[in-house]
C-alpha cells in the first residue's frame, strides 16, 4: 500500500511521523474512523482510506450540537477522496446526563458516539475504531479521551506524536480543503457547565456565530449563559467588534439575549474550563 501513497514535500521529522502513521494503519488491516469533519479526523479518514481501502469506513454522528458547516465539509471530503461515509442521526438532547451539562458532558457524549460507532464496526466485521485525537489534545481537559480508552478506541495521530500544526501541514499536502479551517467544537461547548443544554440555547449560539462570521470575523465563540451572550473574537479584532457594538447588540437581542458582552481577553481554546479546579482539568 505504501507505494500507492502520494509523495509529500515535508520536513524529515514530519516524514518520520507520517511513516509511523502509515505503518500503524497498515497493521490494523481494517478500521472505522469517527469522522467529525474537523481537520484531525479528516486527515485520519483520508490516510486510512489510502492505506486500508476497501476495509475502511468513516462514520459521522449528526445531531443538534454539530455545526452545519462541519457536516457539509464531511460530505464534501468523502466525495472528493472517494471513501465510504455514513451519517448516523442521533438526538443527544434526550440524554439527561448530557443536557445537565456537568464537566463530564464530553465524556457522556463521546461514550455514546463511540459506542454507536463500535456497534457499526462490529456489524461490518471491523475490529478497530479510530479517533482523530492529536498529541496536543493529551495535555488539555479531554474527558472524551477517557471514554475512548474505555472502549478500546485508538488514536493513531496521537500515537504518531503529531501536533495540530503538523496535521494541518499534512492535510494541505494531501489537498484537504479544510486544512486551514479553525477548530469548531460542538455548539454545547459554548454553554457554561451547570447551565442546561437546550435546543433554544444551541440555536442562539448557531445564529449568533453565523452572524459574526458574516461580518467577516475569522474565529468567533458565542458563550451562552442564558440571558447573556459573551462574545469572543481574536484579540486583534476586538476593537472592530466594539466599533460595531450597536449593530451586533441589536441582532443578539433580536435572537433572544438580554445582555451582550465582549470578552476582552479574546478568543482562546477551553475558556469555559478556566472555572474548573486543576485536579478536574488534569487529563487522565
Amino acid at each position: 500500500m505504501i507505494k500507492s501513497l502520494p509523495l509529500l514535500n515535508i520536513e524529515p521529522s514530519l516524514e518520520e511521523k507520517w511513516q509511523v502513521l502509515v505503518s500503524r494503519l497498515q497493521s490494523l488491516g481494517s478500521a472505522v474512523v469517527a469522522f467529525s469533519g474537523g481537520v484531525d479526523s479528516s486527515l485520519l479518514a483520508v490516510v486510512a482510506h489510502l492505506v486500508l481501502a476497501p476495509r475502511m469506513l468513516a462514520v459521522t454522528i449528526r445531531s443538534q450540537v454539530e455545526t452545519a458547516g462541519l457536516m457539509e465539509t464531511a460530505s464534501a471530503l468523502a466525495l472528493q477522496f472517494g471513501f465510504p461515509h455514513q451519517f448516523v442521526d442521533f438526538d443527544k438532547l434526550k440524554n439527561e446526563a448530557y443536557t445537565e451539562n456537568t464537566p463530564n458532558r464530553c465524556y457522556v457524549c463521546k461514550s455514546t458516539d463511540l459506542s454507536i460507532i463500535n456497534e457499526i464496526a462490529q456489524k461490518a466485521g471491523i475490529r478497530h475504531v479510530l479517533l482523530g485525537a492529536n498529541a496536543d489534545d493529551l495535555g488539555d481537559y479531554r474527558p472524551g479521551l477517557r471514554a475512548a480508552a474505555e472502549l478500546s478506541v485508538l488514536s493513531p495521530l496521537a500515537e504518531a506524536h503529531m501536533s495540530k500544526g503538523e496535521i494541518r501541514l499534512l492535510a494541505r499536502e494531501l489537498g484537504l480543503g479544510n486544512w486551514n479551517h479553525p477548530s469548531s467544537p460542538c455548539l454545547a461547548s459554548r454553554i457554561p457547565y451547570g447551565t442546561r443544554v437546550t435546543y433554544e440555547k444551541l440555536e442562539q449560539v448557531a445564529q449568533g456565530e453565523a452572524y459574526l462570521h458574516a461580518l467577516n470575523f475569522e474565529i468567533v465563540r458565542v458563550r451562552n449563559t442564558g440571558p447573556t451572550a459573551k462574545i469572543e473574537v481574536l484579540p486583534g479584532e476586538i476593537e472592530r467588534l466594539i466599533n460595531l457594538r450597536e449593530l451586533v447588540a441589536g441582532y443578539f437581542k433580536q435572537i433572544g439575549f438580554k445582555y451582550v458582552t465582549v470578552d476582552l481577553e479574546g478568543y482562546r481554546t477551553g475558556s469555559l474550563n478556566e472555572v474548573l479546579e486543576p485536579t478536574t482539568t488534569r487529563q487522565e
